[in-house]
């Protein structure tokens, strides 16, 4: 494959109607946000789990692609794997429940093997010190949390069922129906949705951190894909409507990259359309307008001259 010899760094927006794109465990599952400004927020945590979803889904059937961070998958196991093809034939493999390099190329060895046979390992990379000790992996690919363009105003909604759990509860709601009266057994619980949010998340690829995991120009590729359309295959009753919108990626001349990013991000600017003209949705304003609910509210804008020498602007999508 491939190596890869180019710094990246990618401006990523996203949008959610009528869903919630990110519960936070802590708050009953109330959509992610900042208490201070009311922007909403995605966890890196969560755009991972997508892409790998992806990855899994659409090659985890091939060699070199297979998924680390699973649901229910056992890590140590994973690492195992790697000693007993280091360590060839030593059936103490199997058995011992710690287990660690005897030598510094042992390692080298043990973690390469990680990293070429896990996808999200040399992408993202992995603590895999255990137990069973397969080393560290700091990972080419990082994003950041994805915060909302404008403030959103999450919506709790009650939502209830016809069926009964048990027989008593049964019992329950026909003397309710006698009386004429509604018991709170048809009651089954709240969801948050989020009407509308575009959201925008940043992603930086290291080239030098690339050569040390085997991240390649192909693993790139399929990173882009899987930002296009990872929303495609996670649909669910909370995320009925996410969709990937925007994929702007910076990519430099050189491996250790030729600006700052933060000077590359400002070039992206996401303008709010009203009727007569456009505004920066991140300006304070007292003018009242009527509350974005859908993508073409919004206009993005990549303002080229600003883009430094040695950095080309490439639209994914």
């Amino acid at each position: 494959m491939s190596t890869l010899a180019n710094r990246y760094d990618i401006v990523f927006l996203f949008d959610v109607t009528n869903g919630n794109p990110n519960g936070d465990p802590d708050a009953g599952n109330l959509p992610r946000i900042d208490p201070e400004t009311s922007h909403g927020l995605v966890s890196d945590v969560s755009l991972k789990r997508k892409i790998r979803n992806y990855v899994e889904l659409v090659k985890g059937h091939e060699p070199g692609y297979r998924i680390y961070v699973q649901e229910g998958s056992v890590l140590n196991e994973r690492h195992r794997e790697a000693y007993a093809a280091v360590r060839a034939g030593d059936s103490r493999v199997a058995k011992e429940k710690k287990l660690s390099p005897q030598s510094d190329d042992e390692a080298r060895k043990v973690t390469g093997f990680m990293c070429d046979n896990f996808y999200d390992v040399r992408t993202f990379g992995a603590v895999m010190s255990t137990g069973v000790n397969a080393g560290q992996v700091r990972g080419p690919v990082q994003a950041a949390f994805a915060t909302s363009v404008e403030p959103i105003l999450p919506q709790e909604i009650t939502i209830t069922r016809m069926a009964a759990t048990t027989s008593a509860e049964q019992d329950k709601r026909r003397e309710a129906e006698e009386g004429d009266a509604r018991t709170e057994n048809r009651t089954m619980g709240r969801k948050f949705i989020v009407p509308y949010g575009l959201y925008r998340a940043h992603l930086f690829v290291n080239a030098r951190l690339a050569e040390r995991t085997g991240f390649s120009l192909a693993d790139l590729e399929l990173l882009f894909e899987a930002l296009a359309n990872m929303f495609e295959h996670d649909r669910s009753a909370a995320r009925g409507e996410m969709t990937a919108r925007k994929i702007i990626a910076f990519r430099h001349e050189t491996a250790l990259g030729n600006a700052p990013a933060h000077r590359l991000f400002d070039a992206v600017k996401v303008w709010r359309l009203f009727e007569g003209g456009r505004f920066d949705p991140a300006a304070r304003r007292t003018d009242n307008f009527p509350p974005a609910r859908r993508f073409s509210d919004y206009e993005v804008e990549i303002d080229r001259a600003a883009i430094p020498a040695g950095v080309e602007a490439i639209e994914v999508l």
